[in-house]
């Protein structure tokens, strides 16, 4: 059997694809169960976190086991398997080992050295424990990964290399500033009751927020959140005024509500839709203008009501998004009363270099005045004459704008007007207002709508701007470090993973060759029967010290050289040798296979109990 991963993360796959492609926590289950069941797999274990999904399991075929475990990730992620391949990865063996030790240093994450990625780990194998989809293999993988990421982290400095993904959300508002200044005193909303919400909470409330409202779809969920929330920070000192931290759950219809007096949200759900839309935002913005009263000075001179500065900002006290409008036009087309007028102001309106918006023209300009009006380039007026014609004014060729002017005095007749030429304006830049709502999105698919970040006062940060962000994040000098812990770890799993696979055979043969023993002591007995017990326990020692020290070398180098890449066949050599029988092999295999399960099966029961 071989170890095998097929899957695909925010490196390898678009937010977008990522957001279709994510597992429900039922559809996690339904897929290990239909790998285990599939032909190519025995174990199965599924890592999915907001930026990866990824499918491990034992196989005895490569490229069967490839296709299939491709085909299950389709089918339970809703992505079609023509369009979901080009973005997933493989990994086997050595190769397998090596990445999923690297996902649990932090190396592989979208905030390199984040250490939540081991608690995404435990759960992913605790998950495949208590469905009993975890064999030997995975078992001591997993196991195993979370060791090497533990050790990354007390060992080398990784984690200043980055943070939690819930951290570097919130650097990305402080912009620059540290997340505790920026967010003290702040009233923080969070959607959501599971780990990453859990975080971002204890996260701005060490940080000194002034209020935390959860709000979850399961009350129950929430509520137990906020109470922690209130007993861990009950007597913290963030607080400069010595106030405690402020917690409350409210209900997921509450949101709405709860939005017009947040300055900072955090969502993280496992909802398959929006939780917040745009529209939801925006009267939310209009509800503060409203309902929010004007910030009051605090004891340090900060915000200390309940809004902050510029929160009635709305959209309608912003400047125009562009100059010039189609409204009280003199040349306006539906003042026409003819098919005729309509048709003409079409061919001004398409006329290169003429303006519908002009305001300074007249009807019956004489044929001269009109060519002058009318005689323009694409690049603006004609040019002044060269010097010794001061104050003159050199006209193009009338002939060269005649299908202009010809389409300028049909207006001038049909309409009364003629539109005047304008040098294009420049488009006014439209100044945003400093955030006083920040959105932080870190569920996948998303939870709020993208379209809330063109939303005066409004910021967003979600996991596809993340993934920007972080793509020109400094590396620690520590990631080299880690690198070689990975490695040397690597090394050290495989050839126990060797070394494992040939003890089922080492079993056998030294099982053989007791048999053997109690054979030849059976008729020494009857050949021999006069032997008193003394004698005979002491044949059959030596007998037995015999047959230990002729294996005793041979049963060791073995172990070593099978711990050596390549090593694998020293088992169906001594197979062969020694002539054992593979359902002897096999018997034993099981017999430890059972044994793992069983201690798989003891350990969910122990955290079930705790």
């Amino acid at each position: 059997m071989s170890l095998l991963v097929v899957g695909l993360s925010h490196r390898s796959a678009p937010v977008s694809v990522l957001e279709r492609a994510a597992l429900s926590a039922d559809a996690q289950v339904k897929l290990l169960q239909d790998t285990v069941a599939a032909e190519p797999a025995t174990e199965a274990a599924v890592l999915a976190t907001c930026n990866r999904i990824e499918l491990y399991a034992d196989v005895d075929k490569f490229h069967a086991g490839v296709a299939e475990l491709s085909t299950l990730l389709a089918q339970h992620s809703g992505v079609g398997l023509e369009e979901l391949t080009p973005y997933l990865y493989v990994h086997y063996e050595d190769r397998a080992v090596h990445h999923l030790f690297s996902v649990a240093c932090g190396l592989d994450s979208m905030v390199v050295g984040e250490g939540q990625i081991l608690g995404q780990i435990k759960d992913a194998l605790a998950t495949a424990q208590e469905l009993h989809s975890a064999g030997r293999l995975l078992n001591d993988l997993f196991q195993q990964a979370l060791r090497v990421g533990k050790r990354a982290h007390s060992e080398t400095g990784i984690d200043r290399a980055g943070q939690s993904l819930v951290t570097f959300g919130l650097e990305q508002f402080a912009e620059g500033a540290t997340v505790d200044a920026w967010a003290r005193d702040k009233r923080v909303l969070v959607i959501g009751a599971g780990s990453m919400s859990s975080l971002a909470a204890a996260t701005l409330a060490r940080a000194g927020v002034a209020e935390v409202v959860v709000a979850n779809r399961t009350f129950d969920r929430a509520e137990r959140l906020a109470t922690l929330l209130v007993e861990q920070y009950a007597q913290s000192p963030v607080r400069q005024d010595g106030t405690a931290v402020l917690a409350r759950a409210v209900p997921i219809d509450a949101v709405a509500d709860e939005l017009t007096r947040a300055d900072v949200v955090v969502s993280c759900t496992g909802a398959t839709g929006l939780v917040l839309t745009a529209e939801v935002v925006a009267t939310a913005m209009e509800g503060r203008a409203v309902r929010v009263p004007a910030p009051v000075a605090g004891p340090r001179g900060g915000s200390g009501g309940s809004a902050p500065a510029g929160a009635s900002v709305v959209r309608g006290e912003l400047p125009p998004t562009s100059v010039g409008t189609d409204e009280n036009c003199p040349l306006d087309p539906t003042a026409a009363q003819t098919a005729q007028s309509v048709q003409t102001v079409q061919t001004v309106q398409g006329t290169a270099g003429f303006s519908v918006l002009g305001e300074a023209a007249v009807a019956g300009m004489a044929a001269a005045e009109l060519e002058q009006h009318a005689a323009w380039v694409d690049k603006g007026v004609a040019a002044t004459a060269t010097e010794g014609q001061s104050g003159s004014v050199a006209l193009l060729d009338p002939a060269a704008e005649a299908e202009a002017i010809t389409a300028l005095a049909a207006a001038a007749a049909v309409l009364g007007r003629v539109p005047e030429r304008r040098r294009p304006e420049p488009v006014a830049e439209v100044p945003r207002p400093t955030p006083v709502l920040s959105l932080l999105d870190l569920a996948m698919p998303r939870d709020i709508d993208a379209a809330a970040h063109r939303l005066p006062g409004v910021r967003l940060v979600d996991i596809e701007s993340l993934a920007e962000a972080s793509a020109d994040a400094p590396m620690a000098a520590d990631v080299d470090q880690v690198r070689r812990i990975v490695s040397d770890e690597v090394a050290a799993f495989g050839a126990a993973l060797r070394a494992a696979h040939i003890t089922p055979t080492v079993v056998a043969l030294r099982t053989m060759a007791a048999d053997v023993v109690a054979g030849e002591i059976a008729r020494l007995d009857g050949r021999l029967p006069g032997l008193d017990e003394k004698q005979r326990s002491e044949i059959t020692q030596t007998v037995r010290r015999v047959v230990d020290k002729l294996l005793h070398a041979p049963t060791v180098r073995v172990k070593q050289l099978a711990a050596e890449p390549g090593g694998a066949g020293y088992a169906d050599a001594l197979r062969t040798l020694f002539d054992l029988d593979q359902e002897t092999v096999a018997a034993v295999s099981r017999a430890e296979g059972r044994d793992a399960d069983s201690n798989n099966f003891e350990s969910a029961e122990n955290r079930g109990r705790a």
